[in-house]
């Protein structure tokens, strides 16, 4: 495999994972379990990563931009779009609610090539969010994860209704269901306990369903953090 400053370079390291996907269809899920480990042995070609906290700073003090109405609108100009057409490096990755009104770009003030952005109803996770954020992490080196939901959140609501839906809509809900269980019990306002659980709940998800971020976080060269977006104010406040 070719290295570039060090680090196994990105395409090498996208054929390895093929080659690791073939053989996990032919010899089933205890190859793979196997060698998942290795892949998570690769480290990422980002030449200069951004820390954990330093990124979690940039996010807060682009929100408070947007909250003041004082962005930046950083990383946006034709200049930008050429470089980063050449190779992306986020410093951070996101896995937000679809809602339309928690665009992550917009809210952190970022720009183009600054955020990878997962996003899906009451930001659930699932096997395909969990490959995303991996190659997030573990190929393009984003050293931050942000789960970020949000208050009077459309798919908590539903989950707390527990009613049947049509279509597919309530395999989203089954994965928000659990973290309702959690707060049944407690007082207060039963809707943002629930969004807050939820946003925790999705979280340990995230990091006891994969050995490569359980591994980057044990290795300290990843952390992930709960967020929740105020629809009404703008403002975003970190979850512990």
């Amino acid at each position: 495999m070719s290295r570039i400053n060090g680090f196994v370079g990105r395409r090498d390291l996208l054929k390895f994972a093929s080659v690791l996907g073939l053989a996990a269809s032919a010899f089933g899920d205890s190859f793979w379990n196997t060698e998942q480990t290795a892949v998570a042995d690769i480290h990422p070609d980002n030449p200069n990563p951004v820390s954990p906290n330093e990124a979690i700073r940039r996010l807060l003090d682009g929100n408070q931009r947007f909250i003041h109405q004082k962005r930046k609108y950083p990383d946006q100009s034709l200049e930008r779009l050429r470089l980063v057409a050449k190779a992306q490096y986020p410093f951070a990755a996101i896995l937000g609610c679809a809602d339309s009104r928690v665009p992550a770009e917009i809210v952190f003030d970022q720009g183009v090539g600054d955020l990878f952005v997962v996003r899906v109803a009451g930001n659930v996770v699932s096997d395909t969010v969990i490959g995303s954020l991996e190659y997030s992490t573990a190929v393009l080196g984003s050293q931050l994860i942000v789960i970020l939901g949000h208050k009077r959140c459309g798919a908590v609501a539903e989950a707390i209704k527990n009613e049947p839906l049509p279509g597919r809509i309530g395999l989203i809900i089954e994965g928000i269901k659990p973290s309702v269980e959690r707060v049944k019990l407690r007082t207060g306002d039963n809707m943002q306990n629930a969004v807050i659980a939820n946003i925790q709940y999705q979280a340990e998800k995230l990091q006891e369903s994969s050995t490569i971020l359980d591994k980057l976080i044990r290795e300290g060269k990843l952390k992930i953090v709960g967020a929740c977006y105020d629809i009404d104010t703008g403002k975003v406040n970190i979850i512990t």
